[in-house]
């Protein structure tokens, strides 16, 4: 299989991203105070696997005249591989997909982790035949030919009120979606490893009998709660 262009993150980050979950890049995101999870996103698929991976973008749009144009999202497949998730903004648009079968089956032969819909997908039969996860905010049949068309590839996005650059990570799994900013994926990553850890050691007291109580109590959080804050504009007294 062809390999794909290695841009944004390498292989330590790529695999570290893949041991997190969303919950943990949440908290990680909140303590600091990076925006990143996406609201409204769901595997429509049927997998229940996490997958993560650098973000590869589609951007797509109504159409405003019968040119004829490549499919969306194709170039972005082509362009894509191992490690990659393709992120496509259409802006949240419900009523007609922009991500269908032919284009699961494709990414999948191509090595690609999944892909991440600002709006409907359809054929997701065909993505759960094939175990290629498909994260979308609804499944509508309607085709995206003659109503949308693809606008740009490999440019920065919107997804929801999130900022989405291509190189940044995402992680997505049956609790959400979040994306972490090619910048401080070194910064977020760690303290999400942090927290899963610390949340390891809670369940272990939880099952060795100490009190609910006093295991989730504030305190056993100090020393997560502690981590810097270097984006928390006020803690660094601008």
């Amino acid at each position: 299989m062809p390999e794909a262009d290695d841009g944004g993150a390498g292989p330590d980050l790529l695999a570290r991203a893949s041991e997190v979950d969303t919950c943990a890049v949440s908290d990680a995101l909140d303590r600091l105070n990076l925006t990143g999870v996406v609201h409204g996103l769901a595997c429509r698929s049927g997998s229940q696997r996490r997958i993560s991976g650098r973000v590869r973008t589609v951007k797509v749009g109504p159409r405003h005249d019968d040119t004829p144009r490549p499919h969306l999202g194709a170039g972005a497949i082509m362009a894509s591989g191992p490690g990659d998730v393709i992120v496509v903004d259409n802006r949240g648009r419900l009523d007609v997909s922009s991500w269908g079968g032919i284009l699961s089956l494709a990414a999948s032969q191509r090595g690609i982790e999944g892909v991440v819909v600002d709006g409907a997908c359809r054929d997701v039969a065909e993505a759960a035949g094939i175990g290629f996860a498909v994260f979308a905010r609804a499944v509508v049949p309607t085709s995206a030919r003659g109503r949308i068309v693809e606008e740009s590839t490999g440019q920065p996005v919107t997804v929801g009120t999130v900022r989405v650059e291509p190189g940044d990570l995402v992680v997505a799994d049956p609790s959400g979606v979040a994306f972490v900013p090619a910048r401080a994926a070194a910064e977020v990553l760690g303290l999400a490893e942090a927290i899963m850890a610390k949340e390891r050691a809670m369940a272990a007291a939880v099952r060795a009998g100490q009190s609910i109580v006093e295991v989730m109590h504030d305190r056993s959080f100090d020393s997560v709660h502690a981590a810097r804050r270097p984006h928390d504009k006020k803690e660094q007294g601008s």
